[in-house]
């Protein structure tokens, strides 16, 4: 029971003792604040169930608005809003077709990101 009563508390160090080596060597593999600040904001995107259903969508075929609004029961307005971000995050890829707009999965990445993820939250 005290397991479940600790699960939300992180543990803490009883010592006030720095390891200087092990800080060191870290620090010298962390990634520039600017990184950083672009993987953050990468996994914002994904932080959206609505931009989630997109790219599931978007694994099985290349859609346009139209049939992504269809699929997922949403206006095209409210699926253009998030194919915006989807696609300035370079998640999605577009190519025009006439008079019509398809998109894809811009590569194999996006796919993997998620795959992850769900193999996280399966665990």
């Amino acid at each position: 029971m005290a397991a479940d009563h600790d699960r939300g508390r992180a543990e803490v160090c009883e010592c006030s003792t720095v390891h200087e080596d092990i800080v060191s060597k870290v620090n010298e593999t962390m990634p520039d604040e600017d990184i950083l600040y672009d993987l953050a904001e990468l996994f914002k995107i994904f932080g959206d169930s609505t931009r989630i259903k997109i790219l599931y969508v978007l694994f099985e075929s290349e859609m346009c608005v139209c049939d992504i609004a269809d699929l997922l029961g949403m206006t095209q307005s409210a699926i253009s809003h998030q194919l915006r971000a989807l696609k300035q995050s370079k998640l999605v890829k577009y190519r025009r077709e006439g008079k019509t707009v398809f998109y894809s999965l811009s590569d194999g990445h996006v796919r993997t990101i998620l795959d992850q993820g769900m193999e996280h939250v399966a665990e």
